[in-house]
């Protein structure tokens, strides 16, 4: 009998999957074995991230003593073209993943060069991008000790985007995994009114408090927490929003993210790739298109 370490052993695990013969392969692709991500990496499934687009914008930062989140915290904005001030521009607030930052979100996954791309060359009504640090592994929700992410984006963020004259009455939202989960939230928390579109990619969906706590300990603070926050909970908070929700085949969260897509029916799809920014960039240029279009008021 193989070993879950064999197993798990990247290219040395395909070689103990080929090694069990095609059951055992077959247990490893139903996920009833632990290693199926591991094994399509290493069998190429993964995909490779497309080329940045040529021609990006510089990013302007802004940086405040957070009362929400009881710290200082970065937005970077990365507007539709280079020079293009934030007058009259819906705004899409971008929400990270775990241990990410706004600025290493928008490195990771070159939301400089994509979002200018799609409005000079993908047809999509220019808006803002907003990325805005939450925390390390926040889960944009209000914390026990204090830590508010979610209401410092409502209650900070978007007035101060709206002071200097971007249109904040309504907006979109896109995150991914911690940030997918984040968009949910958020939205939850704008309502149906001022929500344009939300695009969740890869999002960190669990089943349980348990099964949070075995990905993430600090993800919630309790089973009343979890409760508190639980999308599936809260799914009628969704009604109305446009909402495209994206996911790899490989990537951990498949099964719960089939599930959530069973239970609202969003554009999207469920595709080949894994949890990583090669997937994310792949999709980026369908996902601003759905936002821009939505925030014109367009299908």
């Amino acid at each position: 009998m193989i070993s879950r370490r064999v197993l798990l052993g990247g290219v040395g695990g395909l070689g103990a999957a080929t090694a069990m013969g095609g059951g055992g392969y077959a247990l490893v692709q139903r996920e009833v074995l632990p290693g199926k991500v591991r094994l399509d990496r290493a069998l190429g499934r993964c995909g490779d991230a497309p080329e940045p687009p040529p021609g990006p914008v510089r990013i302007e930062f802004m940086t405040w003593r957070s009362a929400r989140r009881r710290t200082a915290v970065t937005a970077a904005i990365v507007p539709p073209a280079d020079g293009r001030s934030l007058r009259g521009l819906p705004v899409v607030v971008a929400l990270h993943g775990t241990g990410h930052t706004a600025t290493s979100l928008v490195a990771s996954l070159n939301l400089h060069h994509h979002l200018p791309d799609a409005v000079a060359n993908g047809g999509v009504p220019p808006f803002a991008l907003v990325a805005v640090d939450g925390g390390k592994d926040s889960y944009w929700h209000p914390r026990a000790d204090g830590d508010d992410p979610v209401g410092m984006i409502t209650d900070e963020l978007l007035p101060r985007l709206g002071d200097r004259g971007a249109r904040t009455d309504r907006v979109g939202a896109i995150g991914w995994s911690m940030g997918g989960y984040g968009a949910l939230v958020l939205t939850r928390r704008l309502g149906a009114a001022r929500t344009a579109a939300v695009v969740a990619s890869s999002p960190a969906l669990f089943s349980s408090y348990e099964d949070a706590r075995s990905a993430n300990r600090r993800a919630f603070d309790g089973r009343d927490d979890f409760a508190r926050n639980d999308v599936f909970a809260s799914l009628d908070a969704l009604k109305g929003v446009p909402l495209r929700v994206d996911c790899g085949d490989s990537d951990p969260f498949a099964r719960m993210t089939r599930r959530f897509r069973d239970r609202v029916r969003p554009e999207g799809s469920m595709g080949g790739g894994c949890h990583d920014v090669a997937y994310w960039q792949r999709l980026l240029r369908p996902q601003l298109a759905f936002l821009g279009h939505r925030l014109a008021g367009r299908r």
